[in-house]
């Protein structure tokens, strides 16, 4: 047996998630800070403020039973991708932590994986806590609320590890920028999150159905409000399950072309 697999870690993707939960440990109160704020802030804009003028709610529920489970996913959505743009980029670009990872006995899969699981960790922490707040102004229909939770980890897994593949082959940050402008924001706005997609133009609406935001969506009203969902349970969580693996065999392809020589 080589030095490198007798010190190989036994789970050697803990050992990267390790990594970055030190880090985390010097930045964890504001991120506990913001976390409740901005859910609280989003929650009385939104869900009061514009609710207010909805009088009649959507589909016969309040409007802020109605949005608080699309703010939800998108919540999780823009923290996973705000975790997989510039500190992917940086780790290739700037501090270069991922070439110092790959010298150390971990494979590629490793690396993404253990990267991956802080991304899950910061995208579900914040997602506890918009279910917190958003209980405490009893914006929760059901108690199956809870399996929003495990709604949003996949979703997270489909928006973030096709992220981490296209933070590894752009050129400059300035792509990470457009890929929230004409990607991240439209799917937020057109998904479902603030209106009934039905309330789209016919042919725009295939568009938002193929973002793996709307199928979130769908599952977590179904869940917080105790309702079927509009479509298949199975067949959301297939097709986000899809993006997942795709999103996952990408970036080992792309990575493994910038790290192994």
């Amino acid at each position: 047996m080589s030095v490198a697999q007798r010190s190989r870690p036994v789970v050697p993707a803990l050992a990267v998630l390790a990594h970055y939960l030190t880090g985390y440990r010097r930045t964890w109160r504001a991120g506990i800070f913001s976390s409740f704020l901005l859910p609280t802030l989003t929650v009385v804009g939104f869900g009061l403020g514009v609710g207010a003028y909805v009088d009649q709610g959507v589909d016969g529920v309040p409007y802020l039973d109605w949005i608080v489970p699309g703010l939800l996913a998108s919540t999780a959505v823009q923290v996973a991708i705000a975790e997989s743009t510039w500190p992917v980029f940086s780790n290739f670009q700037w501090t270069r932590t991922y070439f110092a990872q790959s010298s150390a006995p971990l494979r590629v899969g490793d690396i993404i994986a253990g990267h991956l699981g802080f991304v899950l960790f910061r995208a579900l922490t914040a997602s506890v806590a918009f279910l917190l707040v958003t209980a405490l102004f009893g914006a929760l229909a059901s108690p199956w609320a809870v399996l929003t939770l495990p709604v949003v980890a996949l979703l997270c897994l489909a928006v973030a590890a096709p992220t981490f593949a296209y933070a590894a082959v752009v050129s400059s940050d300035s792509w990470l920028a457009m890929l929230f402008r004409f990607a991240i924001i439209p799917m937020t706005l057109f998904a479902g999150v603030f209106f009934p997609v039905e309330s789209l133009p016919a042919a725009l609406r295939p568009l938002a159905y193929a973002t793996p935001l709307w199928h979130a969506v769908d599952l977590c009203r179904a869940a917080t409000l105790g309702v079927p969902p509009q479509s298949s349970a199975v067949g959301h969580l297939l097709y986000l399950a899809a993006w997942a693996a795709v999103g996952w065999l990408l970036a080992v392809r792309l990575f493994r072309r910038r790290l192994v020589v």
